[in-house]
């Protein structure tokens, strides 16, 4: 069975001085297809009470220059931090620099156990031993 969840209540912040970049979301914001998918995930999976947000902390490892416009292939690395357990992770993203603003994307694929998150075994077998992850993100400068 496939199973999607989808959050757009993600925040993400790149400091193009430093190439820093953060990204969090708030796990009980994914919502799924069936109800109760979405209360498992919550409950039983992620523990959203207890651990309430998934977040990156990292650096785009690429010299970029914020000022010419295009698309970069480039590296994003930095710890993940989900469900209590800190990991480094080094995924691909592509870069879009456009006057006005800035567009990331990136898919990449996370294993649930890596974050002490347990798949009991009577519906081991149902659930995929990654999860694939994509983030859209379209930024605007501040001043």
């Amino acid at each position: 069975e496939n199973i999607d969840a989808v959050s757009s209540q993600a925040s993400s912040v790149i400091d193009a001085g430093t190439n820093a970049v953060v990204f969090q979301v708030l796990l009980n914001s994914f919502t799924f297809e069936k109800a109760l998918m979405q209360e498992h995930f919550n409950e039983n999976y992620v523990e959203s009470e207890k651990y309430p947000k998934a977040v990156f902390k990292g650096n785009i490892a690429e010299k970029i220059d914020f000022t010419k416009t295009g698309t970069y292939k480039i590296t994003l690395k930095g710890t993940m931090s989900l469900h209590g357990v800190d990991k480094p992770l080094s995924v691909p993203a592509t870069l879009i620099v456009e006057k006005g603003g800035l567009k990331l994307s990136s898919e990449f694929a996370m294993v649930p156990e890596d974050y002490n998150i347990a798949i009991p075994g009577a519906v081991r077998d149902k659930i995929a031993k990654q999860m694939q992850v994509t983030v859209k993100c379209a930024y605007k400068p501040v001043d």
